[in-house]
């Protein structure tokens, strides 16, 4: 919803302001289909040749996603982090021995049915069984599993933050192909010379329009877009890091009711449960 506010906000302002100061919007729209195959023909087309597949792959799922209201909510992590409270709770009980079925199997453990949302979530579980398959097994300390953790964080960083780079230079070759319609409409207008300079004066102004069409799709549609899939991707690290932090605490002799504080502390503030609220929570779930 907030982007869909934001571009009209943007192109409404732009288009609206030229429209009250007398512009001729017909000007725009006659050169607009063209301009808009020439723009973003070419930068499509250099997207693909400067992209791996599994980069464009990657972007095109990410963009719908950026549409989309953030699923890294506080409800979501107070879930995350009493399913990892119940975990380590058995683990603290019975032994860790006594989790090794939940962690091989974990979509039959009854401790992940539990807790749907992160339960289901194909990352959350495969990072979480790994490490807990590391703790079972007692041939890692908790400092080479923390560096394992670091790296395997840092290689799903880089995958996500691939279609950031992309479309940030999608964002920065726009302007590049806008001159690029802008150039060939004066050569088009060059080549009719000898027309009436009112008609002439319509050629220039359609081929400016190129220009300002790609100034703006660079800086007022895709780099935007790419910040906001940036941004998302910080939420979907710092999952990783409050699993990372949780499992490391109960490593070093922590209990689990501490453990889960310290993934709460990693959290965002604005996302991040109080004290208080997570261990209602917890208490409730048991």
């Amino acid at each position: 919803m907030f982007v869909i506010i934001g571009y009209v906000v943007c192109l409404g302002c732009i288009f609206g302001v030229y429209i009250v100061h007398g512009g001729n919007i017909t000007v725009i729209l006659k050169a607009l289909p063209f301009e808009i195959i020439t723009i973003l023909g070419g930068a499509l087309g250099a997207f693909v040749v400067n992209n791996q597949p599994k980069v464009i792959k990657a972007t095109l799922a990410a963009l719908p996603m950026a549409l989309k209201g953030s699923k890294y909510t506080k409800d979501r992590y107070m879930e995350l982090m009493a399913m990892l409270y119940d975990i380590l709770q058995k683990a603290r009980k019975e032994g860790l021995m006594a989790i090794e079925k939940d962690v091989e199997t974990p979509h039959e453990s009854e401790i992940f049915k539990k807790y749907p949302t992160v339960g289901s979530d194909h990352h959350v579980i495969e990072f979480t069984t790994d490490y807990l398959r590391m703790m079972v097994s007692g041939n890692l300390n908790s400092h080479e599993i923390e560096a394992l953790m670091d790296s395997e964080i840092d290689t799903h960083h880089q995958e996500a933050h691939a279609p950031v780079a992309a479309l940030a230079r999608l964002a920065g070759a726009l302007p590049a192909f806008g001159i690029v319609a802008a150039v060939l409409g004066v050569v088009n207008t060059m080549g009719s010379v000898g027309q009436p300079p009112s008609v002439l004066g319509g050629m220039i102004g359609s081929a400016l329009v190129g220009t300002f069409l790609g100034i703006l799709l660079a800086y007022g549609v895709v780099e935007p877009l790419g910040g906001l899939v940036e941004q998302k991707t910080e939420d979907a690290a710092k999952e990783l890091q409050c699993i990372k932090s949780t499992l490391l605490a109960s490593m070093q002799g922590y209990n689990p009711a501490t453990a889960i504080e310290f993934g709460r502390k990693v959290l965002f503030s604005d996302v991040r449960p109080s004290f208080t609220e997570l261990e209602g929570h917890v208490k409730g779930k048991k």
